[in-house]
């Protein structure tokens, strides 16, 4: 099993032996593997530095594997291919990549030939010149099904934008550029990877976070992974992304509002009904407010000791750094 860095990489000290990897996980696309490697080369045979392409099968049940070896043989091409035990889910795979990626640079773009590789350099070019993190795609002219595909992917878009803060019109697109090493300082686990520029902003200004227009094509071979119902997903995704952006590093802060608050409705609870009992004198014994204040007083309890236990866990150690350097700067004698 690929295991990333215990301390990732920066930008800059990335391998200087090869300047961009490509990243491509796929999944039965045994039709799109032979063009797409065609294309890739081809967007990159003026690119003028070393580069490598990474190809992740994610438990194909097709000859994607087998037609992804036969790239062995084209001549001048660095090619790693990593076969996952079983289809682990494109974050997963994504994760796999970015592990075993040597490039300062790191684009990433989808295995059924939507994505043009030929965006690739213009993308490298905006991202060096702008100095920024991440440059993502955006499918400004989107070819895709009206109902199934692009008004679930709007809605999310819109969903995520607004509760993130992290303005990009298309996080669904598998076209974008990274820093290799500001990558490697977050995990992508579970459905994280829709949510790649959110994770990013834990780690940089939004300001390094950009996008870019680029060119979508229609499917050409097989049927798409995907179907309306990922929208419920990104839901639940979101809720869990807002946390780690907000809370990554004090969860106690997280349990602690809800615990004070449960804490002060039941405090005032007590109150009236220690009024009720002892100043006017009347039976509280059968009140369904003396059940909820002290269901509020355990739910309190429980809050603010879970916590408690999350932050003894988010506390760094030797493998989990709060912090990450992008330069170090010294004036000498």
């Amino acid at each position: 099993m690929l295991q990333s860095q215990p301390f990732p990489l920066l930008a800059d000290e990335a391998d200087g032996e090869i300047e961009l990897s490509v990243l491509v996980p796929v999944r039965n696309e045994e039709e799109s593997i032979a063009p797409l490697v065609e294309r890739i080369c081809g967007a990159l045979k003026d690119f003028g530095k070393a580069w490598e392409l990474i190809i992740v099968d994610d438990g194909s049940t097709d000859a994607t594997l087998v037609n992804a070896r036969k790239e062995f043989a084209r001549e001048g091409l660095d090619l790693r291919i990593i076969e996952l035990q079983r289809n682990f889910g494109q974050a997963a795979a994504l994760q796999a990549g970015i592990d075993a990626a040597r490039g300062r640079l790191l684009a990433t773009l989808d295995g059924d030939l939507q994505n043009d590789p030929y965006d690739i350099p213009r993308m490298i070019a905006m991202l060096e010149e702008r100095q920024l993190d991440l440059l993502c795609g955006w499918r400004k002219d989107r070819q895709d099904g009206l109902v199934l595909r692009l008004i679930p992917s709007w809605l999310a878009n819109v969903l995520i934008r607004k509760v993130t803060g992290v303005r990009v019109h298309d996080y669904g697109c598998g076209l974008k550029i990274y820093r290799t090493g500001i990558l490697k300082q977050v995990r992508i686990m579970g459905g994280m990877h829709r949510f790649i520029p959110a994770l990013i902003a834990s780690v940089v200004p939004t300001s390094r976070i950009d996008e870019m227009a680029v060119s979508h094509h229609a499917r050409q071979f097989g049927l798409s992974k995907y179907g309306i119902s990922r929208t419920f997903r990104v839901v639940l995704d979101l809720l869990s992304v807002v946390f780690f952006m907000s809370f990554r590093h004090r969860p106690g802060h997280f349990f602690g509002v809800i615990g004070l608050t449960f804490g002060a409705v039941s405090a005032l609870l007590f109150l009236y009904l220690f009024i009720v009992k002892f100043v006017l004198g009347e039976d509280i014994g059968t009140r369904p407010m003396l059940i909820v204040a002290v269901m509020l007083f355990v739910a309190a309890a429980q809050m603010i000791t879970t916590g408690i236990l999350a932050e003894i866990l988010a506390r760094p150690d030797g493998e989990n750094r709060h912090y990450f350097v992008r330069n170090t700067y010294a004036r000498g004698k």
